[in-house]
């Protein structure tokens, strides 16, 4: 019998989800942008330009849910839309100088919540959490190839 409080999985979805849900709580109370806007716009304080695709790729979110996030933050005035040099179908994605100022008072605020979160754990249990998640998602990646 399948019992949810031992499969890993859903107790994944579930940490995961509600990491999300106190993370977007603060994100809109305070600066009014939702976590699928937040994670593109933390994916191109990292790297920019990008593409929606791109994007995609770097986040594991649905394209529908990108182009939703990117719209509005463009509509907002955070990001630019400019044509690809090589591609005239695809869009770069750039912070305007407004959404880079907006990404420069977050950032900090998003790394100071994770260090209050995790200071639960000590340094070799991050150290382990760390290198579990990556071995994880690397098995991930193998079954992934083994059903093709």
């Amino acid at each position: 019998m399948l019992d949810l409080d031992d499969f890993l999985p859903y107790r994944l979805n579930v940490l995961a989800k509600r990491v999300s849900r106190e993370l977007a709580r603060r994100y809109e109370e305070q600066f009014g942008i939702s976590i699928p806007e937040w994670r593109v716009m933390a994916i191109l304080g990292r790297e920019q330009p990008l593409s929606s695709n791109d994007i995609v790729e770097r986040s594991a979110m649905d394209k529908a849910k990108v182009s939703r996030a990117v719209t509005s933050l463009a509509e907002a005035g955070l990001l630019s839309r400019d044509t690809h040099p090589s591609d005239q179908r695809l869009l770069r994605l750039s912070f305007t100088p407004k959404g880079r100022a907006l990404y420069e008072r977050i950032a900090p605020l998003a790394l100071e919540w994770q260090q209050r979160w995790l200071n639960c754990l000590n340094e070799a249990e991050l150290d382990q959490f760390k290198a579990l998640s990556a071995k994880l998602e690397g098995q991930l990646e193998q079954l992934a190839r083994d059903v093709l």
